[in-house]
């Protein structure tokens, strides 16, 4: 039964057997999937494009495969381009162009085809627009013949196997939004398949912008009423075959087979219908970028292939042979590798597009008059969308739909807290404390307060005297400090509390002035970190003030510890040397 499908339809016999084997289910039934709902529940197969049971035809042999290692490159640059998608469309489209060529990567391929269709920027700039539509209630006219169509659109794709399953709801919902955002064109058949390839990549809010853009910007005209637009290209494509294979072209006229019997398919659904889809895919990709061009070249392509020389039109004699071999395609000229790279060989630009459009539309007016339905310009590709529509950055930025939040550990978030100055977001810095010179002189600033943990650290030390107020310093003299009352040393801060000392004597000795040379510095050699200490000096009768900090220094106080970043380091330096 499989080996008879072909772009996802069935015979009518399979059709029909296959649809009486789901409505024995239930839609509301217990089943995961819209497939298992229609009776795929034990044997389902899905190709990597979502086709059950091989559904689409030769999509798997034509497919190329692309390593793993080299995906992944194309994915990190596709990455770079849709962050930055203003600076490369404007200024770097051969580089774009030249990546759509090679394929998009499948993970992107959502998101690059809104950005290449213009319908991020539509979305941005109608907020809300889709919304609106979609809680409106449909014309009762196309809503009938919308409801009619949904089930004939990729039956066995397991986005649309269900009927009324997420993806044919998805697909009402953008076919009615369609009409109602364009009443005046209402809703053609062709549109559905236009749909749905682009519900299989994006969400149904981003797929309709897509087929707004596709249907006003890249195929205009194709389907309103009267399909005058479809039937110009037609001939657009047989004054273009003229010149590509002259033998084929021949052979259309001499059996009077009209352009508009076998391509108004290939044009009207893009190919959707027609090709494998890892050929459709690469298609799309092209033709996104690049505009209609890649359309007509595709069909010249199938046309010089079918009819391209006198053997092959042996093959068709007459009229019925030749549109027979025109609706079967050889699998070997729709492959992925073989039609792509005969589409970029063809020599078809969008001048030579447009050069025959103006000469075709005059004959058309000397024949059939003014055309009755006036379609906006067609653009021809991303750089030209984007050109004619004036956009912000804004409009462009990424929006991401899943934000992780890894939640600070509670030690950590005062290193990391975040700081906002002149604009920018950045790193706080580390708090630094200022610590006081023990060795300072009078005329040396003041030191700064610190932090409470420096005080908590000092007043663990001295239990019974509490320290002096540290936001202050002042001269300690004979007249002022009363001997009978001592005070314990200072410790130095954002150091570990140091073993209790020997008792201080009840006499500080006092540091004597510069006149009197004993003060010297002498290394400990049980100091294990290399400090100096100050000596006792020898009595004198000269009144010295004590130096700004509150500790006064003896022979039996414990070695001043090495505080690693002071200030005022060469100025102590200098003081001391002034004492020697």
């Amino acid at each position: 039964m499989m080996a008879q499908q072909e772009n996802g339809r069935l015979s009518s016999e399979d059709t029909v057997s296959v649809m009486t084997l789901g409505s024995q289910f239930d839609e509301e039934s217990s089943f995961g999937s819209d497939s298992e709902i229609n009776g795929f529940t034990s044997s389902r197969q899905t190709d990597k494009y979502g086709f059950i049971g091989g559904a689409q035809k030769y999509s798997t042999e034509s497919a190329q495969e692309v390593p793993l290692e080299v995906l992944r490159h194309r994915e990190a640059k596709w990455l770079d381009m849709l962050n930055h998608w203003d600076k490369w469309i404007s200024k770097r489209f051969k580089k774009v162009r030249l990546r759509c060529q090679k394929g998009i990567p499948p993970s992107l391929r959502g998101r690059a085809w809104l950005y290449l269709s213009g319908g991020k920027v539509k979305r941005e700039q109608n907020s809300g627009k889709f919304k609106e539509l979609d809680s409106l209630d449909g014309d009762p006219k196309w809503v009938d013949v919308i409801e009619r169509d949904l089930h004939r659109q990729f039956p066995f794709h397991e986005m649309f196997v269900s009927r009324g399953g997420h993806g044919q709801q998805d697909l009402f919902r953008v076919l009615k939004a369609y009409t109602l955002y364009r009443p005046d064109e209402g809703y053609c058949q062709a549109q559905a398949p236009i749909a749905a390839v682009l519900l299989m990549h994006m969400p149904a809010e981003d797929a309709f912008w897509g087929l707004v853009q596709i249907c006003e910007k890249y195929l205009p005209g194709y389907y309103s009423a009267g399909l005058e637009a479809i039937q110009l290209d037609g001939e657009i494509l047989n004054a273009l075959l003229k010149r590509v294979s002259p033998p084929a072209y021949r052979h259309l006229e001499k059996h009077k087979i009209e352009p508009i019997l076998y391509m108004t398919e290939w044009f009207m659904c893009a190919f959707s219908r027609t090709l494998p889809w890892s050929s459709v895919l690469r298609v799309w990709d092209m033709f996104l970028c690049d505009g209609v061009k890649i359309i007509f070249r595709v069909g010249l392509v199938m046309l010089k292939s079918m009819l391209g020389s006198r053997e092959k039109l042996k093959a068709c004699p007459g009229q019925y042979e030749t549109m027979e071999l025109l609706r079967a395609l050889e699998p070997h000229y729709m492959q992925e590798g073989f039609l792509v790279h005969q589409v970029l060989e063809l020599p078809i630009s969008s001048r030579d597009v447009e050069r025959e459009h103006r000469v075709q539309l005059k004959r058309w007016r000397k024949i059939h008059g003014e055309l009755s339905y006036k379609s906006p310009p067609r653009m021809h590709g991303a750089h030209a969308v984007m050109s004619a529509e004036p956009h912000t950055r804004q409009d462009l930025r990424q929006k991401p739909t899943i934000i992780v939040q890894y939640p600070l550990p509670s030690d950590t978030q005062s290193e990391f807290a975040r700081v906002k100055k002149r604009s920018t977001i950045r790193k706080a810095p580390n708090p630094t404390v200022d610590i006081p010179n023990p060795y300072a002189l009078p005329a040396d600033p003041k030191p700064a307060a610190l932090n409470n943990q420096t005080q908590e650290m000092a007043s663990s030390n001295q239990s019974n005297h509490p320290p002096p107020s540290l936001q202050q310093s002042h001269l300690t003299t004979p007249e002022n400090t009363p001997s009978s009352d001592p005070q314990p040393p200072q410790q130095s801060p954002n150091l570990s509390p140091q073993p209790s000392p020997k008792p201080n004597p009840a006499h500080p000795t006092e540091i004597p002035h510069s006149s009197n040379p004993a003060v010297t510095v002498q290394p400990l050699s049980s100091n294990t970190n290399n400090s100096a200490h100050l000596t006792d000096p020898p009595p004198t009768t000269d009144s010295t003030p004590l130096p700004p900090d509150d500790t006064p220094v003896n022979g039996n106080s414990v070695a001043a510890p090495r505080v690693p970043g002071l200030r005022h380091s060469c100025e102590s330096v200098g003081s001391e040397d002034t004492y020697l």
